[in-house]
C-alpha cells in the first residue's frame, strides 16, 4: 500500500511541476471570479447550529481577502483569542492575525509576509516526507492533508484522502471520497489508528481537516462543503 501511495505522490509532483504555467493562471481567474472571503463562527454545541458572519475590523483589504486555513490560539495570560488566517490575495501568499473580540468580531492586528512564505506554499506542497527531521513514522493508508491535535487527549485527528488521483483527475461521476483518521498514543511505541468516518464522496468530497468538539465533529474540505457529525 505504502508503494502505491508513494507512485501517486511521484505523479501528483510531476502533474503539478509540469502544468504549473497553467494551473497558477487557473487559480488567478478563479479567484479573481470569487466574491471576497468570509470568517465565520459555528457553535457545534447549538440544537441547530448555524454559521455566523464574523466582522471583520482593520486595515485589511478586505476586497482580496481569500482565507484558506486557519488556526486559533488561546493565551492563558489574558484569555485573547488569536485567529491565524492563511491569506490568497490574487496569486499571493500570506498570513493574517486577528483578535477575536466577543461576540462576532475579528480585529485585524497584523500580516506576516515573505518570500519563502510563498515558495514554500506554491513548491513544496507535493511533499509528504522529510527523512531528515523524521523521528517517528505511522502508516495510517491513506493521504493526509491537515492535522488537528486535541489540547486535552493530544490525540491527532486528520483529514485524508483514500485516493489522491481522485482528488487531482476530478471526475463528478467519480468523485473522490473522504476520511477522517485519529491516532491515539502517538508517542508510544504503538500507536493506535482508527477511521472516525468515511465515504466515497457521495456525501462529502475531498476531506482536507476535521476538529473535534465535546462529542461532536466538524469535517472540513477543499471545494466541497462542510460537514457536522455526532461522535459515538
Amino acid at each position: 500500500m505504502w508503494l502505491q501511495q508513494f507512485l501517486d505522490v511521484q505523479l501528483l509532483h510531476q502533474l503539478v511541476h509540469t502544468d504549473i504555467k497553467h494551473r497558477l493562471r487557473l487559480l488567478k481567474h478563479l479567484t479573481s471570479l470569487r466574491n471576497p472571503g468570509k470568517m465565520y463562527l459555528l457553535n457545534l454545541l447549538h440544537p441547530k447550529p448555524t454559521p455566523v458572519q464574523l466582522q471583520i475590523k482593520g486595515e485589511l483589504d478586505l476586497s482580496s481577502f481569500n482565507p484558506h486555513g486557519i488556526s486559533v490560539y488561546t493565551d492563558e495570560t489574558d484569555d485573547n483569542i488569536y485567529v491565524f488566517v492563511v491569506n490568497h490575495p490574487d496569486d499571493a501568499s500570506q498570513v493574517e492575525i486577528f483578535r477575536f473580540v466577543a461576540e462576532d468580531t475579528l480585529e485585524h492586528l497584523k500580516t506576516i509576509t515573505h518570500p519563502l512564505l510563498h515558495r514554500y506554499v506554491l513548491y513544496n506542497t507535493p511533499y509528504f516526507t522529510v527523512r531528515d527531521v523524521s523521528e517517528q513514522s505511522v502508516d495510517v493508508g491513506s493521504s493526509c492533508d491537515n492535522i488537528e491535535v486535541d489540547q486535552k487527549t493530544g490525540d491527532l485527528w486528520m483529514g485524508c484522502h483514500p485516493n489522491l488521483m481522485k482528488m487531482v483527475t476530478y471526475d463528478p461521476k467519480d468523485p473522490p471520497g473522504s476520511e477522517v483518521l485519529k491516532i491515539k498514543n502517538i508517542h508510544s511505541e504503538n500507536p493506535v489508528v482508527s477511521l472516525e468516518y468515511g465515504d466515497d464522496g457521495k456525501v462529502l468530497m475531498v476531506s482536507t481537516v476535521a476538529t473535534p468538539y465535546k462529542g461532536k465533529l466538524l469535517i472540513g474540505s477543499v471545494f466541497h462543503k462542510a460537514l457536522y457529525c455526532d461522535l459515538k
